[in-house]
């Protein structure tokens, strides 16, 4: 199939690409490169994808409508895998409009080609962020979420509804992932794991809010890309026993879906800074801190429903994906910054 990958020079978006190009798919992928992290990590996530021969990168922004539109055009494309936005819960206190201008914005762009080009089917990034005051575990996607704490938890909540109205009207066959807190190698900088060892082997203290109190559904980058792919192949179906009286939040008589996609097991943050202690060699000093503005104090996955329709088991242990981060991590801070942009 020919794919539309957004945010492709991202963590999650380079994975999907190459898991999706080793298949042999033929994969367009976009991105705009900005600067809210060190763009030579971008680059060097690139530089792996342009060694397939069925890759194609276009530097744009989901929120140039213009652009957008004529990107779908001339692509020509069946599928598309939206991971491009503007991610980071804090961020979103202090710089609101960038929420807006991606998440809000670009979303509707994006939507707007898979309408006016008969897209098989739309799978997007949405957030655990979603169930902000939400207190029940598992997190499980047929209870509502209307009480975020985030304008970035707000975003994807509306991106939600956004995808819903298009699915409704047009028959648009759209499928919302939330992702719980995606680790691995080439993950992002602005992330806990990467600041935690940066930390650690600099011997920096490394900040715990919260106290260090919180608990978070880790999930390995390979359990995402293999839960991404497995959903993409199944396009969105109506739930033929969606009730107006009773809404199921996580499907509709529309083409429709949501779903969790973590770990399914969540770990104490003081366990997985364990993990780090462990692969570093280092013992971290700990900052422990009040909960912040926008954060929660716990999160868990409940994807039956992704292990039910789609067979999806992730099955990373906690040791494994964090020895594999550090593993990465350690050879990429062997390299300089033009290095690591060739690589």
């Amino acid at each position: 199939m020919k794919i539309l990958v957004t945010g492709a020079a991202g963590f999650i978006g380079s994975m999907q690409a190459i898991r999706l190009l080793e298949r042999g798919d033929e994969i367009v992928g976009i991105d705009n490169l900005n600067d809210y992290y060190d763009v030579n990590l971008k680059l060097a996530r690139l530089a792996r994808l342009q060694n397939y021969p069925n890759f194609t990168f276009i530097k744009l922004d989901i929120a140039d409508r213009a652009a957008v539109a004529n990107l779908f055009a001339k692509e020509q494309l069946q599928r598309v895998v939206h991971l491009a936005a503007q991610a980071g819960v804090r961020y979103s206190i202090t710089n609101p409009h960038a929420y807006i201008d991606s998440n809000i914005v670009g979303f509707l762009n994006i939507l707007e080609g898979c309408r006016h080009h008969k897209i098989d089917h739309l799978v997007y990034a949405s957030s655990s962020s979603v169930y902000g005051a939400n207190t029940r575990m598992p997190f499980s996607v047929h209870d509502n979420v209307d009480h975020p704490v985030s304008l970035y938890a707000a975003s994807k909540k509306a991106n939600e509804l956004m995808a819903h109205t298009y699915s409704h009207l047009y028959k648009l066959p759209a499928t919302g992932l939330r992702f719980f807190t995606v680790y691995g190698p080439w993950g992002r900088p602005d992330m806990s794991p990467m600041l935690f060892a940066s930390n650690i082997l600099q011997d920096k203290p490394i900040d715990l809010f919260n106290y260090g109190n919180h608990r978070r559904d880790f999930t390995y980058i390979d359990d995402i890309v293999t839960g991404i792919t497995k959903v993409l192949d199944k396009p969105a179906q109506a739930n033929p026993g969606w009730l107006s009286d009773n809404p199921d939040p996580g499907s509709s008589t529309a083409p429709y879906r949501v779903y969790n996609i973590g770990g399914n097991s969540p770990v104490q943050l003081l366990d997985f800074i364990a993990a780090l202690e462990h692969a570093l060699g280092k013992t971290a000093i700990k900052n422990l801190l009040p909960m912040q503005p926008g954060d929660v104090p716990d999160t868990y996955a409940d994807v039956e429903d992704l292990i039910v329709e789609f067979d999806y088991k992730p099955d990373t242990p906690l040791r494994v994906g964090v020895d594999a981060f550090v593993a990465w991590y350690t050879e990429m801070l062997g390299k300089g910054k033009d290095e690591l942009a060739t690589q």
